[in-house]
């Protein structure tokens, strides 16, 4: 047999690729499976140019042809009735003004804490689903709680990118597992990692609106400090909307037919409260009247506007809620300025996202940009164990400080301001989430899961200024943006097969107050509280722990040792008459169909336990095992899970540096003026400043009396925890070049967490001091060569 011919063997070649190109031209782009590879349709291939067909470039994808823009806004820790759109006490105009030209949605929920929310919210799956189960700092190893985002569970951030979007997230990212936050990475699961094309914010519960740790991508970046000094007019909110509008109006000047997707989540009014002066200074003596007067000034008016119908009741206030009148005459004026920070926060980051949404009127694109306006990824925050606020988060709710009326009052106008971390009064809180009972974590209850939302598209949505009731949940944002882009939920993404998408579009709500409603059955479960919905009715379990307790004990059977309750949502709005009692069977129903829900979306096992999860050891940790850490100068935003856990435990630093006659500045330091360490120059004397909180009288510095000689050196400094428990105190000694220069005692150590957003740097202070002896970053002036932290076991 003769062989085949070059001839003909490259004819049938040129056929099959013809043969391709012509399904490929059929089938390209299947949006079903992404990425999608750019398509080039070829003709005849020769080795020469001229005996060749001239070819076209490769077809790379495009969003579909009207596709909208997208801006995807989530406000954090904001009840229901906290703002004025939702009958509430807080003006927010830019929020009023989207309700009047677009839909108001008086029955959309939450999972009732933010780690999980986000993670529904931009995957459109159940947060179990997404491994986020708790927040990301309580994590354990189980599939729903774990924290690794499975690759099956794509992000909205990748699908609009992969369909031809420019995506961009700004603000708070409260979805990176507690040891990957560090600028070591790995960097998957950050917004670049899982599709977003840009990223400016922070990782973490919260931020200090001053002084913010933030990320541009995964580069840690201070725009506060400028030309080496703090700029004192900085605040964060201002500054994620000049991103976003400068990132916004780069993509239209560049790509003016490219829709754009942006996820907007500033950390607003997640603790600490923070806004600038004069915008607390507006709200100055609104709220002298208390907690009970403001929830039902807020309900009535909720029912003048018809937020909620006019049968609705006003749930009863919990016993264990702070009373006003139980308040002193001094204290009152403490909690009445906390509320007052409260409403300014939220009011000024209401109207940095009236900036934001201006500039994109201003370039012509308002009327097709999907505009979706979340106000609260649970409810409001009731995390005040005291019944009077905070004046630091992580000093009282986790370390234990106490704070005194004294102090507060003789602090009150720092209120706001930076060197403040302050929450307000768990029964302001309560009065933010009026009609409903409970609050933040409490998923059982709607005080907990439901917020207000608000959706405009003045292209689409015609019938505007009205309500709409149907029951929505944060896993249909996803759905409804996919179907306003006329895109389909992916099948396959990066070669992972996608779990369904558990919520449903909510597009057809647009055109009808009166569409049946589509999501009729959804679960809820954080930290043990857990409801069901089905078809208007929901069955709730009785709470066990309170919404400020962190150390409550855990049940030993979380399944069986809850009692239930039972609501018909038809009749009762409010969630306020408990008819199980009444109706043992419909109970016993909706108990099945949550045990077949949780089930199905991995929530099993139940554990409501919360502050004893904290512990990093609970977690995968880098740095088990290891006693010995090196440090270079420059080294920086170490976050705490993967530093050297410096607590409870005797410790030595040593570093080696090389100094001319009176340079100062900082060696080592974790943390800040909340809680943290620092060894560094100060005047050219080493020293080592210690905060258990902001209480001035619980900082504590040791220092030599004589500064430094040119030249090189070794400082070691030794910190001897006396044990007994945590928290307990310490001896510190100080030594120069194997002397002992300085000793002194600690009385009282951070026995939990130095911060929540401040880091370990190394040569340089990120964020806030320790003390208020020297300003950040305090440079180190010299040169230092490592620094090594050795733990004692």
């Amino acid at each position: 047999m003769k062989p085949l011919s070059k001839y003909f063997i490259r004819l049938v070649f040129l056929i099959s690729i013809n043969l391709v190109n012509a399904q490929q031209s059929n089938a390209w782009p299947d949006r079903t499976v992404l990425p999608i590879e750019p398509y080039q349709k070829t003709g005849k291939i020769a080795p020469t140019i001229k005996d060749s067909d001239p070819i076209e470039w490769p077809k790379e994808i495009s969003a579909p042809d009207g596709a909208p823009n997208v801006l995807l806004i989530m406000i954090d820790d904001v009840g229901y009735g906290a703002t004025s759109t939702f009958g509430g006490p807080i003006p927010t105009p830019v929020f009023d003004n989207l309700a009047k030209n677009g839909l108001t949605y008086n029955r959309f929920h939450t999972t009732a804490v933010c780690s999980s929310s986000r993670a529904a919210l931009i995957t459109g799956r159940n947060h179990h689903t997404a491994a986020t189960g708790i927040i990301m700092e309580f994590s354990t190893p189980y599939p729903g709680y774990n924290s690794l985002v499975p690759r099956s569970v794509a992000s909205i951030g990748k699908i609009l990118t992969d369909n031809g979007y420019g995506t961009s997230w700004f603000g708070k990212n409260h979805n990176v597992p507690d040891w990957q936050t560090s600028p070591a990475g790995p960097f998957n699961l950050w917004p670049t990692g899982l599709g977003f094309e840009y990223f400016y914010g922070f990782l973490g519960a919260d931020a200090h609106q001053f002084r913010p740790a933030l990320m541009q991508n995964t580069k840690p970046v201070d725009p506060y400090i400028v030309d080496g000094k703090v700029d004192e007019n900085y605040i964060l909110d201002k500054d994620l909307a000049n991103k976003a509008i400068n990132w916004i109006q780069t993509q239209k000047s560049v790509s003016p037919n490219k829709p754009f997707f942006v996820y907007y989540t500033p950390g607003t009014a997640h603790a600490p409260h923070q806004a600038p002066k004069d915008w607390i200074e507006k709200f100055k003596g609104k709220f002298d009247y208390g907690f009970e007067k403001q929830r039902q000034m807020t309900f009535e008016k909720q029912k003048a506007m018809g937020i909620i119908p006019k049968d609705a009741k006003l749930a009863p206030t919990p016993s264990e809620y702070q009373k006003w009148d139980a308040l002193s005459p001094n204290m009152k004026k403490i909690v009445a300025r906390e509320m007052e920070v409260y409403a300014a926060q939220l009011a000024y980051s209401d109207y940095q996202i009236g900036r934001v949404i201006q500039s994109i009127k201003d370039m012509g694109e308002l009327d097709n940009t999907l505009i979706i306006y979340i106000m609260g990824d649970n409810g409001a925050s009731a995390e005040d164990p005291t019944g009077h606020g905070l004046t630091s988060e992580i000093g009282i709710m986790v370390n234990g400080e106490v704070d005194t009326e004294e102090f507060m009052l003789k602090n009150i106008d720092n209120f706001g301001g930076p060197w403040m971390a302050e929450h307000y009064s768990q029964s302001w809180a309560h009065a933010m989430n009026t009609p409903y009972q409970w609050d933040k974590k409490i998923a059982s209850h709607l005080g907990g899961s439901r917020t207000g939302m608000v959706i405009s598209w003045p292209a689409k949505i015609k019938q505007t200024g009205q309500i709409r009731s149907q029951f929505t949940h944060i896993t249909d944002i996803v759905p409804t943006i996919l179907e306003a882009a006329t895109l389909p939920v992916p099948k396959s993404v990066d070669g992972f097969v996608q779990e369904p998408m558990a919520g449903t579009s909510i597009e057809y709500t647009f055109d009808s107050a009166k569409a049946p409603e589509k999501h009729t059955t959804q679960y809820f479960e954080i930290i043990g509280n857990r409801a069901i919905y089905k078809d208007g009715w929901i069955a709730s379990t009785t709470p066990k722990i309170l919404p400020w307790e962190g150390n409550h004990p855990a049940s030993k059977d979380p399944v069986n040792d809850y009692k239930w309750e039972l609501y018909d949502l038809n009749t009762d709005f409010s969630q306020t008459n408990d008819i199980a009692a009444k109706n043992p069977k419909k109970l016993k129903e909706l108990q099945d169909e949550f045990n077949k829900e949780a089930s199905k979306y991995e929530v099993y096992p139940l554990d409501d336990r919360y502050i004893e999860r904290l512990n990093p050891e609970n977690r995968p940790n880098f740095n088990k095992g290891r006693n010995e850490f090196i440090y270079h100068q420059g080294s920086s935003r170490i976050t705490e899970g993967m530093a050297p856990n410096m607590k409870n435990t005797s410790y030595s630093i040593k570093a080696d540096i090389e100094v001319k006659s009176g340079d100062e500045g900082m060696i080592i330091t974790q943390g800040g003026y909340f809680g943290g360490t620092a060894l560094m120059l100060l005047k050219g004397k080493p020293t080592f400043s210690y905060a258990f909180s902001h209480y001035p009288n619980h900082k504590w510095t040791i220092q030599s009396p004589t500064p430094l000689t040119a030249g090189k050196h070794t400082i070691v400094m030794n910190f001897d925890y006396a044990g007994g428990g945590g928290g307990k105190a310490a001896k510190v000694t100080i030594l120069v070049d194997s002397k002992e220069v300085a000793k002194g005692d600690i009385p009282r150590t951070v026995p939990k967490r130095f911060s929540s957003d401040e880091t370990l740097d190394v040569g340089e202070d990120f964020g806030t001091p320790v003390t208020r002896d020297y300003e950040v970053p305090f440079k180190f002036q010299g040169s230092i060569e490592k620094v090594i932290v050795n733990l004692k076991s």
